[in-house]
């Protein structure tokens, strides 16, 4: 004790090495020392202040803490990793959320595109649609041929887009050449994990969206009234 209260314990480590563990909250605020070097500084005896568990299925580590804390009871207690980064979780689930959004606005303007396209072509290939239904193609054959050449594009940019992401993420996860400010977003390296579910979803997605977006162009220009159309030809 001093006149200006207590002073924190102190004493001298040796820093025998440095680990880098990717996560910037832990490698700012931890430090490993012998059990022994710990007890003695912080005067604890023989005792400790706690006990990590490791289990085999992570995603079990809750269920795990009730069972142990039911067992212990009262005045220890429990705490999984999950409860000890609730807000890293919050922070990346929202994250996650904002880029779903993003994703789904990229393909709404992809479709946007491809609906504009196809209009475009329509009104280019008036007279050969005219000239067509002339000879006696069906409206239902004039709307699938502009069907397909719409799904043409979207499977096509679909599977471009697919390889190119896939790609991209494999680079990533290998050489990680992608740095963030750990300070910053608690990691020092963009995370990269595949899910095939995701994955399956988003291409799916983009198929009937570009499916969809070709209906009202293929509809128009099955309405082609061949009369009208070759009228001033």
């Amino acid at each position: 004790l001093t006149p200006l209260g207590r002073v924190p314990n102190s004493k001298k480590f040796k820093v025998v090495g440095l680990f880098d563990s990717g996560m910037y909250e832990y490698d700012a605020s931890m430090i490993y020392v012998s059990l022994s070097s710990a007890q003695e500084f912080l005067g604890l005896g023989n005792k400790v202040t706690g006990l990590e568990v490791k289990v085999k299925d992570v995603y079990k580590a809750d269920e795990l803490a009730r069972k142990i804390q039911k067992i212990l009871g009262y005045p220890y207690w429990t705490k999984d990793w999950k409860a000890m980064n609730r807000n890293l979780f919050s922070a990346l689930k929202l994250e996650k959320i904002t880029m779903f959004v993003i994703l789904t606005m990229i393909i709404l303007v992809g479709a946007l595109n491809i609906i504009s396209t196809l209009i475009m072509l329509v009104m280019e290939k008036t007279k050969e649609v005219a000239i067509l239904r002339a000879m006696g193609a069906s409206a239902r054959s004039i709307m699938a041929i502009f069907v397909f050449q719409g799904l043409f594009v979207g499977v096509l940019g679909t599977v471009i887009g697919l390889f190119s992401g896939l790609g991209l993420c494999e680079l990533l996860a290998k050489y990680k050449f992608i740095k963030l400010p750990s300070d910053v977003y608690y990691i020092s390296t963009l995370p990269v994990k595949v899910q095939w579910g995701d994955v399956a979803i988003v291409t799916i997605a983009a198929i009937a969206i570009s499916f969809f977006a070709t209906l009202y162009p293929s509809w128009y220009a099955s309405r082609v009234n061949p009369v009208e159309a070759l009228r001033y030809e």
